[in-house]
């Protein structure tokens, strides 16, 4: 694992020059509390703000503001001031501009429009990231900063993130995957007033190195051939011209979908949700014997073995639990590729840590967040998990090289060797 990177510590080196400062500062402002101290910089940021457009005027001018001119040689003049709220790290302030009488200054410290000096944008972007509220976000600016951000404000604010996210799902990719997960998530979205469920597909890669990568999330569509098929083809227009195996729960369509987008590729029904769909059928006091007994299936050495044990799992609880083993015999095509490989392959395949603790970002979402406003507001809030979660995937997945190894021997001529 990556170790967490420090941020730097600010060390205050004091001089004569500051000390001075400092004791004309506390005269001056009585400051007798660190509130006080706030106060006092927020005068002096107000003050040092106006000294220099000024500065900007005499610059922009050709003459100062005591400088005694000719006004028939100069075709522009100060006008006065105007007052403006701006929002700094320190709360709201009111500040003088300087005017021309041409309205040609362009002042560059504020400039003209700009109400923010904070970096405001960053923090309620990175708000929205842990998956708070507009409403959440703006109450806690009033609370910390002492301004008011409309929530017609906070979503201008992380609309900026949509080119970004456009250009995210429209990147190159790689042009071979040894192995995709492919994984839904479901939310609550308000559209034009209901409420309804929607799915956000997760599609994450191993590269040729190991490494995981978020390929594309997309929102919304109904599952089925049609969808998985454009899905797929999305990622060939990009670049991928060859994957080994797509891992996936029983999405509607999504065989179909492979066979002829892919039409080598391998689909490996996902181990973990297989055997989640299976316990649902199980009572509390038997899923433990229940889940020992499916394990042994799945760790069997190979095939012939594996469909002996699910035969005797099936007897043993089919008078019980009649319903529980039949998706295993339903979709036994899609779950035995997975015992042609070693251990440490299948550990790959079907220990989902890779896209779980992606997962467990995103339900994080779900727990802060009831119900989203809008698609958009949801794909934006998906993105920035993604965007934080993805931070720490330097390193390669466990026994790499082994896998590696062995695929390229499985899948000849596929992959670099």
């Amino acid at each position: 694992m990556a170790k967490r990177e420090k941020k730097p510590v600010h060390h205050v080196r004091m001089t004569d020059g500051k000390r001075a400062i400092i004791q004309q500062l506390l005269q001056e402002y009585e400051i007798e509390t660190a509130e006080d101290i706030q106060d006092a910089l927020k005068d002096l940021l107000g003050g040092t703000i106006k000294e220099m457009m000024e500065a900007e005027m005499d610059d922009h001018l050709g003459y100062g503001r005591s400088e005694r001119v000719d006004r028939s040689e100069h075709s522009d003049y100060r006008n006065g001031t105007k007052c403006k709220q701006v929002n700094t790290s320190y709360g709201s302030m009111m500040i003088d501009v300087p005017q021309d009488r041409n309205s040609t200054f362009e002042p560059q410290v504020v400039k003209k429009r700009q109400k923010d000096i904070s970096d405001i944008d960053q923090k309620i972007i990175s708000m929205y990231a842990k998956g708070m509220t507009t409403r959440q976000i703006s109450d806690t600016l009033m609370d910390i900063y002492g301004f008011e951000a409309s929530e017609g404000f906070i979503s201008d604010v992380t609309d900026k993130l949509l080119p970004l996210i456009e250009e995210w799902q429209n990147r190159p990719l790689d042009e071979v995957y040894p192995v995709l997960f492919i994984d839904a998530i479901h939310y609550s979205v308000r559209d034009n007033g209901v409420i309804r469920k929607l799915a956000a597909y997760v599609i994450l890669g191993i590269n040729l190195e190991g490494k995981k990568e978020v390929l594309t999330i997309e929102v919304g569509q109904n599952e089925s051939a049609k969808y998985w098929l454009s899905v797929l083809n999305n990622l060939k227009n990009r670049g991928v011209k060859d994957i080994l195996i797509i891992c996936a729960d029983g999405l509607t369509g999504i065989k179909e979908a492979i066979n002829t987008a892919f039409p080598q590729t391998e689909y490996q029904r996902c181990i973990v949700h297989q055997v989640r769909n299976t316990l649902k059928y199980v009572s509390e006091k038997d899923r433990k014997a229940f889940a020992a007994d499916l394990k042994k299936i799945y760790n069997a050495p190979n095939e012939t073995r594996a469909e002996e044990i699910k035969d005797s799992v099936t007897e043993k609880w089919s008078e019980k639990y009649p319903n529980a083993m039949k998706s295993w015999t339903t979709n036994w095509d899609a779950i035995t590729p997975i015992f042609k490989f070693s251990a440490d392959v299948r550990t790959v395949i079907y220990t989902t840590n890779a896209i779980e603790s992606l997962n467990s970002t995103y339900r994080k979402l779900n727990r802060q967040r009831s119900v989203f406003p809008s698609d958009q507001a949801l794909l934006k809030a998906l993105y920035l998990a993604t965007f934080e979660a993805t931070k720490k995937w330097t390193m390669p997945i466990r026994n790499w090289g082994k896998v590696y190894g062995e695929l390229s021997i499985m899948y000849e001529g596929r992959i670099p060797e």
